[in-house]
């Protein structure tokens, strides 16, 4: 087990309380946790535990590094059992949890086992990954892609193989390329759904770093992650699996009520690191899978088009995604942009396509996507998607419905409105 520790009373007790009350029993366990630099107490609440249960914790302190990346690979390099769990220094488990993860771990010989994750306090989990206990899942049969956090447990021999370690200059995401190069390079990837293993939290004040993350830092990280998927596969179902969800979803999300607020000069830089994204990593072929406002946010961040881009997002924050127009037999996306002067933009940016009632999704899919929603995330997709959710719903490039159901459930919980920022952690993604 290794926490990286920063600032994190009075969660922290909470979470010290489910590891020393474990099923597994103390003999079986080994708690790694690293101190950051707290200045909250959270150091001395450590300490206070490692008096009390002797031989349970190794406790280190250590000045604060900027970040959760060098703690945790501190704790990572101390650790000595034959699996590690990463947790969360404001989350907790539940009583079983150890015992049940090790037991299918070995039974299943998995190198990596994803256990199931609920929300406390108002967190959305996305739960696509969970809809069933599987002793072997992939990128291709599952919502895995949507399940990018470090909070699972793996195999140590397999970080040991491989040397995976966190990315130490990426100040909020450095555990996303770390998992998804272990779930890459795992022999098995299992998951375990019969059980609230993991409790995730969101702090009263809204203060986890992950939900603190600037724009500038969440690109940095979503382009490590796109290195990671470059490095380690080819053109096919897997490589458009993962990639789907990030230029499906977080990398739009950029680009949405919240880049109002950006000085222009923090507007500009987003959109030329947005541009390289797009020009190193996206296919023609996945843009054209796209909802057409995304397609369009996308396409004019790409050219600069600060101006008409802003356009773009107040007229979706006033009237939802526009009707379809009728053009020599085509439906396109009416916005104020189609066919105009200036940007002069190509017709096939605003296409929607003949995909009949469902926008391409398959029968009934809107439906249950929809009915899966939280009232609050559900009004958040109306009024993103407008006409689109009520009578045809773009087809996201390879996302199953599940991930968008959590996706933008944790759309609702970062916010309830247009344009709130996902939960940097939604993979909890």
């Amino acid at each position: 087990m290794v926490i990286a520790v920063y600032n994190t009373m009075p969660y922290l007790t909470a979470c010290l309380d489910s590891l020393v009350g474990q099923s597994i029993g103390h003999r079986r366990m080994e708690i790694v946790a690293v101190d950051d630099g707290s200045t909250d107490g959270s150091g001395a609440e450590l300490d206070r535990y490692a008096t009390r249960h002797p031989g349970l914790f190794k406790v280190r302190h250590q000045a604060n590094s900027g970040g959760p990346a060098h703690p945790t690979n501190r704790g990572t390099a101390e650790a000595t059992g034959r699996y590690v769990l990463y947790l969360g220094a404001d989350d907790w488990l539940g009583a079983e949890a150890l015992e049940r993860m090790v037991e299918a771990a070995d039974r299943w010989e998995s190198e990596v086992l994803v256990p199931k994750q609920v929300g406390e306090n108002g967190r959305l989990v996305p739960q696509g990954i969970f809809e069933r206990t599987a002793r072997e899942v992939t990128f291709t049969d599952s919502a895995l892609a949507w399940a990018l956090a470090d909070t699972k447990l793996f195999r140590r021999d397999l970080l040991q193989r491989h040397g995976l370690r966190r990315l130490e200059d990426l100040p909020v995401h450095s555990d996303q390329p770390f998992t998804l190069e272990a779930l890459l390079r795992a022999e098995r990837v299992s998951v375990l759904a019969d059980y609230d293993y993991y409790h995730l939290v969101l702090r009263r004040d809204r203060s986890n770093v992950t939900h603190r993350a600037g724009p500038l830092d969440r690109l940095r990280g979503v382009r490590a992650i796109q290195e990671v998927v470059e490095r380690l596969t080819g053109p096919g179902p897997v490589r458009d699996a993962i990639r789907s969800r990030h230029f499906g979803w977080e990398v739009p999300q950029l680009l949405q009520a919240d880049f109002l607020h950006l000085d222009q000069a923090l507007q500009r830089q987003l959109c030329a690191g947005i541009a390289g994204l797009l020009d190193d990593f996206c296919t023609p072929e996945l843009l054209t899978r796209l909802p057409v406002g995304d397609r369009l946010r996308l396409a004019l961040a790409r050219r600069g088009e600060l101006a008409a881009l802003r356009g773009v997002i107040e007229y979706e924050l006033a009237n939802g995604t526009p009707p379809p127009v009728r053009r020599r037999g085509r439906e396109y996306a009416g916005y104020p942009l189609f066919r105009s002067r200036r940007p002069r933009l190509p017709d096939e940016l605003f296409a929607l396509g003949g995909a009949g009632p469902d926008g391409g999704w398959p029968a009934g899919l809107r439906r249950r996507v929809m009915r899966s929603l939280p009232p609050g995330a559900r009004k958040v997709v109306r009024r993103r998607l407008g006409w689109l959710v009520r009578r045809r719903p773009p087809a996201r490039a390879g996302v199953p419905a599940a991930a968008v159901a959590g996706a933008a459930a944790d759309a609702g919980a970062a916010g309830a409105r247009v344009g709130a920022p996902a939960g940097a952690r939604a993979d909890e993604g």
